[in-house]
């Protein structure tokens, strides 16, 4: 529990809040990109980069939420540089759009943050009908990742400043099926397990980040992209889980992280300068992690890789 934690060799710890963890860095003259900016660590991730100076352009599926936010920010942080864009990651028509009118729109790109998620939901397909955690969590943010490499390419090169690719991923990466990732059965409702679906998903986030990490250094571009988990908070994500739900909402402010403390490795992996040149890392509790062995596969990851880039085509 974080009410217990230690400091890692980073100097922060569990209970560290993204405040803490970004204290003193400039941001300015870096533009964002945050998915699931609505809401719970996607919108503190949002204030506090915006804190710093950075442009943050979120995405957000509900506009009227991402307007709310927006005003909200700038009331606190009157210099805040904020724009809210439509985006539904369950959507890849959705996700091209967002893409499309962002790159159109000339804006540099240094720091892509795919947070947003949802868990535990019920058997569902997207419209495309792929299973709508899988879609939502890892394809969504796959596509939309590709669709802005190249604008990150030319960002990198143009500024001289490293990018940095982050997927907020989770401990409970380590809790999929049996088989990792079930490549057959993505969209098979035979033997699907909510928690296990959102288990697939996360692992596959590390892995996405993994391969791309690896594409990346390859290619010698100077961009980074790395995996994290952020904690466990009590935040909306929960909302599919029911009895469980409704406790973790009374004892999380107890035993669970606030949305502060949530969000601090995904502010310290975006903004820290100890980050500079680290890449296809795991990182937790603004330190750096080990994923399971899976997360750590490369031949899976390759797979994953070619097998995402199929159902977005």
């Amino acid at each position: 529990m974080w009410l217990f934690s230690r400091k890692g060799s980073s100097g922060f710890s569990s209970s560290s809040t993204a405040e803490e963890v970004t204290q003193g860095i400039d941001g300015s003259g870096l533009t964002a990109i945050v998915t699931g900016a609505s809401s719970g660590i996607g919108t503190e991730t949002a204030r506090v980069l915006a804190l710093h100076g950075v442009h943050v352009i979120m995405g957000v599926r509900n506009r009227a939420a991402g307007r709310d936010v927006k005003e909200t920010i700038v009331k606190e942080i009157p210099s805040a540089k904020l724009d809210a864009m439509e985006l539904d990651l369950s959507s890849m028509a959705s996700v091209r759009k967002f893409a499309s009118d962002f790159c159109s729109s000339g804006r540099p790109l240094n720091l892509l943050i795919n947070n947003a998620g949802i868990m535990a939901t019920p058997f569902m397909l997207s419209k495309e009908n792929i299973e709508l955690q899988f879609a939502t969590n890892h394809i969504g943010h796959f596509l939309l990742t590709n669709l802005l490499l190249d604008t990150m390419k030319k960002t990198a090169r143009a500024s001289k400043k490293e990018g940095r690719i982050i997927n907020v991923s989770s401990e409970a990466h380590r809790y999929t099926y049996k088989e990792g990732i079930r490549f057959d059965k993505i969209n098979d409702e035979s033997g699907y397990s909510s928690l296990a679906a959102y288990g697939q998903s996360k692992l596959a986030n590390i892995l996405h980040a993994n391969e791309l990490a690896k594409r990346l250094k390859e290619d010698g571009v100077d961009i980074t992209a790395n995996s994290l988990h952020p904690g466990t908070i009590a935040t909306n994500i929960f909302r599919h889980m029911g009895v469980f739900g409704g406790l973790v909402n009374i004892f999380g402010r107890i035993a669970l992280k606030s949305v502060q403390q949530g969000a601090a490795t995904t502010c310290y992996v975006a903004l820290h300068p100890q980050v500079k040149g680290r890449t296809g890392e795991y990182f937790k509790d603004s330190n750096i992690g080990q994923a399971s062995a899976y997360g750590r596969d490369m031949e899976l990851a390759k797979k994953l890789w070619d097998f995402s880039m199929k159902m977005v085509k």
